[in-house]
């Protein structure tokens, strides 16, 4: 992935409204959903969703495909992964093992989020 394709793809999920329809679409593959069931379950205009769709669809995270009178949107599961190594292409002393560990499922904890207290 370029640096390019990079930014752009971060500027998009970079907010909220893009960040929540990225990852409902993640949750629903590979099914996806239509249009206007994912501006009802984000609670927002169907006008506004298409915007926010049209940002994340010109970063390449999601594609949308046209069944029957329906618009289908995905998240495009090739980018996004694309864009997770990219991000950690140099992490860890390039230690495959450490990086491996990312992607592992934390423990839980039953900690609170410090408020910078």
């Amino acid at each position: 992935m370029e640096k390019s394709d990079a930014i752009s793809a971060l500027g998009a999920l970079g907010q909220d409204t893009r960040l929540e329809a990225f990852r409902l679409l993640v949750k629903s593959e590979p099914e996806g959903l239509p249009a206007g069931e994912l501006a009802r379950s984000l609670n927002v205009p169907q006008n506004t969703l298409s915007a926010h769709l049209s940002v994340l669809a010109r970063a390449g995270l999601v594609v949308s495909e046209r069944r029957s009178r329906s618009i289908i949107y995905r998240a495009d599961l090739e980018t996004f992964r694309t864009l997770t190594l990219f991000l950690v292409q140099d992490c860890c002393g390039n230690n495959d093992h450490f990086k491996a560990s990312l992607f592992e499922a934390p423990p839980t904890r039953n900690k609170r989020k410090s408020l910078g207290r």
